[in-house]
């Protein structure tokens, strides 16, 4: 199915947003490359990505090169010209990359290898942001953070052949199991993340059962069947439907709010093949 063709007025006003924090490539000036949500230069990418663009599409080159334009010698990605690298930072820059088909890419190998050694304790990641100590669950790993992880680290032949991923798999899993708001930035499982939303740009039902259907560690476990139970509960004769998108979206036809849509339902064909 050609999403372009179909969804061509949906580009056009994404397109029309190029230029509107005021750089170039869904920037702002100063090169912030995730500001602006969902309109940034980090969603966008995405975005365009579910729509079929690929690193032969034009523009799409100039968009990954703005990501790698702010790789650091270590592999970490400066998003934004001031403050703290967050391990968030990179992990969302990194998928970026991954969906616009640079996962292969020389320059992403020492990415990788860096959030390999940064692994939390409990198998996930991250950001060393709030002060530690004043709970236990905050001293775990975000969820959030953790599941963009695995979602870049799909694409590559570190996929069902890293047991360091397996852990970090089982940080979701048990996620699923308590449902408490989890690490600094208290990721939980309540009634937002069980809205199916589209496309996978926070933390919600659907990208996580999505990302997690790449792993075996995660395919036959009850906690992760359990979660599929749910989304199946999501479709509309066989098609799912998109409950809680960005509300910024709302102009874009292929996510619209209450419906069914033809990508969200081949993401979700794609999954079930998966763990058939």
């Amino acid at each position: 199915m050609d999403f372009r063709k179909q969804y061509a007025s949906d580009i056009e006003l994404i397109k029309s947003k190029r230029d509107h924090l005021g750089g170039d490539f869904w920037t702002t000036e100063d090169n912030r490359l995730g500001k602006g949500s969902p309109f940034s230069a980090r969603d966008v990418s995405i975005i365009l990505s579910e729509l079929g663009f690929t690193r032969e599409d034009e523009g799409i080159k100039e968009l990954a090169n703005k990501f790698f334009s702010v790789q650091r010698p270590d592999g970490r990605f400066k998003i934004s010209p001031s403050g703290t690298i967050y391990p968030c930072h990179t992990i969302t820059a990194l998928r970026v990359l991954c969906y616009l088909g640079y996962a292969e890419d020389e320059r992403l190998k020492m990415t990788f290898n860096h959030l390999l050694e940064i692994q939390h304790k409990d198998g996930g990641w991250r950001c060393n942001k709030t002060k530690m100590g004043k709970s236990i669950t905050m001293d775990l790993s975000n969820p959030g953070v953790t599941l963009e992880a695995l979602d870049a680290f799909r694409f590559t032949d570190l996929l069902n052949s890293d047991k360091n991923l397996d852990l970090a798999v089982e940080t979701l899993l048990y996620h699923w199991e308590v449902k408490r708001p989890l690490g600094p930035c208290h990721f939980g499982i309540g009634t937002l993340f069980m809205q199916t939303e589209f496309p996978f740009l926070r933390y919600n039902l659907f990208y996580y059962c999505y990302t997690l259907s790449f792993y075996d560690y995660a395919k036959n476990d009850d906690r992760f069947l359990a979660a599929v139970k749910e989304l199946d509960r999501k479709t509309q004769n066989g098609k799912l439907v998109v409950e809680n998108p960005n509300r910024k979206l709302a102009g874009l036809q292929f996510c619209k709010k209450g419906e069914t849509s033809d990508i969200a339902t081949l993401r979700y064909k794609q999954m079930k093949s998966r763990i058939s």
